[in-house]
């Protein structure tokens, strides 16, 4: 059914169409995670997440290319497809197991050295939206422990005003769930892109395969 009529050339350009078909999922899917990771305040520090939001928009541009060029069948289309799909692939490999090899306590130095840089205000707005206060409290560092305590004291989030059994409940920590939040985007897109990577081989041999076959349609004598 992938093949139709025409034989190999057509086997070729529909199973490359499809691929690309994929592509353009896959980009979009890159891209939509990564934007819902940099939508969690300083989660957008970590500059990972900026890479892959650029391979995502780079694989569903050439996958358009690479759609065009296999319905049209044109060579110079092909050509830059491949090229510029195996350098997708060595970016995206790289992208890609960098989120699955950071860990928490990268991250968590990652968010400390952002969350220093930000103003009170900043800050502020972040536990507000949020519902949190303070980054972490998991150190011995005093000047860590000092800028928590200040931050939890003049914290605006609405978790302070809750009443448990008569208490005033404890805020959660803003970094815990950043963490959380970041550990999921991250696992998500280095999977993902881990995964498609290895298709983007297929997608250059494939390519380079149809950019080589002869179109029926236009030379019908190369058959007889």
């Amino acid at each position: 059914m992938v093949c139709g009529g025409g034989g190999g050339f057509a086997c070729s350009r529909n199973a490359l169409c499809a691929l690309n078909v994929v592509y353009v999922l896959v980009g979009l899917l890159l891209i939509g995670v990564a934007a819902w990771g940099k939508s969690f305040g300083i989660v957008s520090s970590i500059h990972i997440i900026g890479g892959v939001i650029a391979v995502g928009f780079f694989l569903l541009l050439i996958a358009i290319v690479g759609l065009i060029g296999a319905i049209n069948h044109h060579q110079v289309m092909l050509f830059f497809y491949m090229v510029i799909l195996g350098l997708v692939f060595l970016f995206q490999l790289g992208v890609s197991c960098s989120c699955l090899a950071l860990n928490t306590s990268r991250e968590e130095s990652l968010f400390r050295a952002a969350w220093d840089m930000l103003s009170n205000k900043t800050r502020n707005e972040i536990e507000v939206n949020l519902n949190c206060c303070g980054l972490l409290n998991n150190t011995n560092d005093p000047v860590a422990i000092k800028t928590f305590q200040m931050d939890y004291n003049f914290c605006a989030a609405m978790c302070k005003d809750n009443m448990t059994n008569g208490h005033v409940s404890s805020c959660p920590k803003c970094g815990e769930k950043m963490l959380k939040h970041s550990d999921e985007a991250l696992k998500i897109l280095g999977g993902v892109g881990l995964f498609f990577s290895f298709t983007e081989i297929l997608g250059v041999l494939l390519a380079m395969r149809y950019r080589n076959q002869k179109d029926p349609r236009a030379n019908p004598s190369a058959f007889l």
